[in-house]
């Protein structure tokens, strides 16, 4: 289904983003938003729900995005679900982005990357988002797996719930915050990568003013627009610099236009005017 790839996520996100517009399209089939659309919170619900928001999304998007953890919790029903969505998405040309937040050392994180980054893995997709907080060096199986697969890897930086900072803003010994310690290592491995790294990270569209140094010369993922209350005007505020690095990933606010699919998509095509015309600076 998969297949090898002939060249880096960093090239195929940016072409993607140059061609449809900078947006990554959640899919999050989590109870509530299942009941706004008629259907019952069983797997018969998932299925329909999730299908029906691939089979809309994936032809207009960049980028999707399901969110494991809402088809997990239909043990293995649901991850046959997922299965589907990320087929019917790669078959339509959008990237898939699996937001699975892994993170473990030694043979378990190689694990993981077998199971996301290696495409004979019936699982396989185009990047997956991870933790460091373990330390940065227990993503290298995941990054090792990514470079010789051609896949990406989103790591954790900035993430905009109220219990980050209390980690994220903390101090090494060498002075560094933690999040600034992840950004620099991406940073490292997007080094001289041209036209973008797929090494990216994880910054949220509800952080307060950062002064941590954005431009790590790979993708930056950010949620929270829309229902989640990022707009806008906060991506320009900080992102301002590195805007071209951006893709706004939006979720909630597209898929309640559901579950009509000329709907879905139209919701696709506001959000990328937008975020189309603050990279252009209008």
């Amino acid at each position: 289904m998969n297949g090898m790839t002939s060249d880096p996520f960093g090239k195929r996100l940016r072409d993607a983003m140059d061609e449809r517009g900078p947006l990554c399209a959640g899919i999050d089939p989590h109870r509530g938003l299942l009941e706004s659309w008629g259907l019952p919170d069983s797997v018969a619900g998932l299925e329909t729900f999730s299908l029906s928001a691939a089979e809309a999304l994936a032809p207009v998007a960049a980028a999707v995005k399901p969110q494991s953890a809402f088809f997990e919790r239909f043990g293995s029903r649901g991850i046959a679900v997922l299965e589907r969505v990320v087929e019917i998405s790669r078959e339509a040309g959008a990237l898939v982005v699996l937001d699975v937040k892994r993170g473990d050392i030694g043979s378990t994180a190689q694990a993981y990357a077998d199971a996301y980054l290696d495409p004979i893995s019936p699982m396989a997709v185009d990047a997956i988002t991870a933790t460091p907080f373990l330390g940065f060096g227990s993503l290298d199986p995941m990054l090792a797996a990514a470079r010789e697969h051609g896949k990406g890897v989103f790591a954790l930086a900035l993430t905009s719930n109220p219990e980050a900072p209390q980690f994220q803003h903390a101090r090494t010994d060498a002075g560094r915050t933690v999040a600034g310690t992840v950004l620099d290592e991406l940073r490292k491995l997007n080094a001289d990568a041209a036209p973008m790294g797929s090494f990216g990270a994880v910054v949220g569209a509800t952080i307060a003013d950062t002064s941590e140094d954005l431009d790590v010369n790979g993708p930056l993922l950010v949620p929270g627009i829309g229902a989640q209350g990022g707009t806008a005007d906060d991506v320009r505020r900080i992102f301002g610099g590195v805007l071209h690095l951006v893709l706004p990933s939006s979720s909630r606010e597209i898929l309640g236009a559901g579950p009509d699919p000329a709907a879905l998509r139209a919701a696709v095509g506001r959000s990328v005017e937008a975020f189309s015309a603050l990279r252009a600076g209008r």
